[in-house]
């Protein structure tokens, strides 16, 4: 890794073993964390150079960067060349990141899930799996539910929520003491103690 800092190559070197792990190759990674911390949009030639790739497997990881929308692409005024740059804001990593897991590995799940649930069991063997498998689906879409949610989320609500942490267990306790019959008192003091809890966050 030609003109970097030791600083750096050990992070692109850890963000290559650790795509491996997301589902991005090793070399995919690695490019990533360049334009991560580089701090500068660069073309392929600038990367395939500071990484001592082969410009061909370049190109090839620049697709799979843009199908995973992990890198934009830019021109420069008067540079015929494409250069990239990964999103600025860190939320928007983290979401792209969740929501391309979600298409290339729940999704699939899900639809096995549904056909599964739609066949006749033929035993009762086959009919305690379909139980089991409806449990599975049941949660799968829950969080997946979930996750539509958080992505509508502003960047500054979703680090909110994020640092409150336990006191969301805690806030989802004291609504459940209020569920059923709660009278105008009991409403406000459940909006005092929400508003505590954000507060706190």
């Amino acid at each position: 890794m030609t003109n970097l800092s030791p600083l750096a190559q050990k992070f692109i070197l850890h963000f290559g073993e650790m795509g491996s792990r997301w589902g991005i190759n090793r070399t995919v990674g690695q490019m990533y964390a360049l334009l991560y911390v580089i701090a500068k949009p660069l073309n392929a030639d600038e990367i395939a150079e500071y990484l001592s790739f082969s410009r061909s497997n370049v190109s090839m990881g620049l697709k799979e960067l843009q199908s995973w929308r992990l890198v934009k692409l830019l021109h420069q005024p008067g540079d015929r060349r494409e250069y990239f740059e990964p999103p600025k804001d860190v939320w928007d990593i983290f979401k792209a990141l969740l929501e391309e897991r979600r298409r290339r590995e729940i999704e699939p799940t899900l639809s096995m899930l549904r056909d599964a649930l739609l066949e006749n069991p033929a035993s009762e063997e086959d009919r305690l799996a379909q139980e089991r498998m409806r449990e599975m689906y049941q949660l799968i879409e829950l969080s997946t539910s979930w996750f539509d949610d958080v992505q509508r989320l502003s960047p500054e609500t979703l680090a909110s929520l994020m640092k409150m942490g336990s006191k969301v267990g805690k806030l989802l306790d004291f609504r459940d003491k209020f569920r059923f019959g709660a009278g105008e008192k009991e409403d406000t003091e459940l909006q005092v103690e929400l508003d505590r809890f954000t507060d706190k966050g």
